[in-house]
């Protein structure tokens, strides 16, 4: 790295050597009197971690094409910097990232929804000098400390909603992270979670996870069997395969539930099917009322027969699976 100033900025500069570098592989933060750039290669992370005598405003550009990442800093006064700050102990290090350690920030809660009878869609803002993009198919970690124990616990971000147009890719705002999660009457972590209060504050970590976009870059038929809130990583996946995979034929939504209260989101992805003749969603309940006109069932090979099948004889397939781990094992099985 390099750092350069000017009167009013000071401009860090990486140089990656990355022809495909973009925003989902660069976090920043500049809190608490110290600036923390890290830029993700493969399975590895480079980090550039300063303490500062006050925390700035941040900027980021990114030259995606020579991989050049630049973190800009506004000055709060026109002072000459004799330093960038005091290098800390991982500054300038490039190691595997499971040995990095998860980074947390403080994000805001600023709205609750309601999904289902059980289920809330939590909307959190990022720190302002924070850049943090979850990629697809990846999760975070939200800390809190519940009955004076800290827990951690792992979510997958989704979208705001379901978007209907997928002519180009949708620029949802960095600020904001979505989380849908299910409150269980005797979960001490969820009902933590239901309890807090708007303008409430939750540590929130670094993504994490080993999917990557380019399993779904050359899929033609793509199946997501989902139980539950398993549905969650299955949201930003069919976002990215129905706007950014062209050689997509068919997307089929499996998805498992116990009632028809348990669906989530069923109107948008009703919608959805009817806007978009590529997407497909069956909903399959385990526990249906003798109203229910659907399939029932629980997930079995015959079922997954009936459900999973190719456009094409040799049509190029990918299957994602997400649910308790009973489910998980028994889809994979």
């Amino acid at each position: 790295y390099d750092w350069f100033q000017t009167d009013s900025l000071i401009t860090v500069v990486i140089y990656t050597k990355q022809k495909d570098m973009n925003a989902e592989l660069v976090i920043v933060d500049c809190q608490d009197k110290r600036l923390r750039g890290e830029i993700i290669v493969d399975d590895h992370s480079y980090l550039v971690e300063v303490g500062m005598y006050c925390n700035f405003a941040v900027e980021i550009n990114i030259a995606e094409k020579v991989g050049k990442v630049e973190i800009i800093l506004k000055k709060k006064d026109n002072i000459h910097w004799k330093m960038l700050g005091q290098a800390l102990e991982s500054h300038n290090t490039f190691i595997k990232r499971r040995e990095r350690g998860l980074f947390y920030r403080k994000c805001k809660l600023v709205s609750k929804t309601e999904v289902t009878h059980d289920t809330k869609l939590l909307c959190l803002m990022l720190p302002r000098s924070t850049h943090l993009c979850v990629p697809t198919g990846q999760h975070v970690y939200l800390k809190q400390i519940v009955a004076g124990t800290e827990v951690v616990k792992p979510y997958t971000p989704v979208l705001p909603f379901l978007p209907l147009d997928f002519k180009e890719p949708s620029r949802h705002d960095g600020a904001h992270i979505y989380l849908m999660i299910k409150i269980y009457s005797c979960g001490l972590f969820t009902q933590a979670l239901d309890h807090l209060q708007i303008g409430d504050y939750i540590s929130v970590s670094n993504p994490e996870g080993n999917f990557k976009k380019s399993q779904v870059q050359t899929s033609e038929d793509l199946f997501l069997l989902a139980a539950g809130t398993g549905f969650t990583p299955m949201v930003k996946l069919l976002n990215f395969t129905l706007t950014e995979v062209s050689c997509l034929r068919k997307v089929k939504l499996i998805f498992f539930n116990k009632t028809e209260d348990d669906i989530l989101w069923r109107n948008q992805l009703e919608q959805l099917a009817l806007k978009d003749e590529r997407f497909e969603v069956q909903f399959i309940l385990s526990q249906p009322t003798k109203d229910w006109a659907g399939k029932q069932g629980k997930i079995s090979s015959s079922l997954l027969s009936e459900f999973v099948n190719r456009s094409r004889k040799d049509s190029k397939v990918l299957i994602c699976i997400c649910g308790p781990t009973p489910f998980t094992e028994q889809g994979v099985q």
